[in-house]
């Protein structure tokens, strides 16, 4: 029996951009967008009532932006997966929304059938960042030197098993589970259960901040 489609919310403050998103996952037969929402204050009401699996997300909104709504969202019991779209014009709020729970991160430019997989991507519990954002958030956590998220991150991977390190570390480079087997000889159903206990052990929400905790501890370096 065929899987049901991925349900889709799309949130951003123009008519324009929503109408040409909503067009574009159109053409995908196992995506579904189930509504839209003009900024972040309707996010809430709108998830409530369509229970979408994957929120395309934009940042700068009036009211409620993109990163408030991300937190309140990721905060839930039983929240969707969230992509951020944006026009890359902070790093900081990139960082932040990475920070918040967000699954994914897209540049608006990226062409659609990038867009359609990071959404498929995601929807299987597997982050998505388009290489130039990973880069710039990477070179940005390096460039913070001292930070003292360094100290709490290297003492929260102390508390790991060498195994749940390795595999940490991995994820931190962005590796799917497919490739973490592959590298430490595991099968891919080992590998989730080691992520399983990552974010029980590490109380995260998804593999975004594992990766964003192995950056914060240089343990990729």
């Amino acid at each position: 029996m065929d899987s049901p489609p991925v349900r889709v919310l799309i949130v951003d403050d123009d008519a324009l951009v929503r109408a040409g998103l909503s067009m574009m996952l159109a053409s995908a037969d196992d995506l579904e967008v189930v509504a839209d929402a003009a900024d972040g204050a309707e996010v809430v009401a709108a998830v409530n009532q369509h229970r979408p699996d994957v929120v395309l997300m934009d940042i700068r909104m009036p009211r409620l932006d993109g990163l408030a709504a991300t937190a309140l969202l990721r905060g839930r019991r039983e929240p969707p997966e969230i992509i951020i779209l944006t026009t890359f014009d902070s790093d900081d709020h990139i960082l932040r929304a990475m920070r918040a729970g967000a699954s994914g991160f897209l540049l608006k430019h990226t062409p659609p059938p990038e867009i359609v997989r990071a959404i498929r991507q995601v929807a299987a519990g597997e982050p998505m960042m388009s290489p130039a954002v990973l880069r710039r958030m990477m070179a940005y956590v390096a460039e913070s030197g001292a930070d003292p998220r360094r100290a709490r991150a290297r003492d929260l991977l102390a508390r790991l098993s060498d195994g749940e390190r390795a595999v940490a570390a991995l994820v931190g480079r962005g590796r799917t589970n497919s490739e973490i087997g592959k590298e430490l000889s595991l099968s891919v159903a080992t590998v989730k259960a080691y992520v399983s206990r990552l974010l029980a052990k590490l109380e995260l929400n998804n593999r975004v901040q594992i990766a964003l905790l192995v950056h914060d501890a240089a343990l990729d370096d």
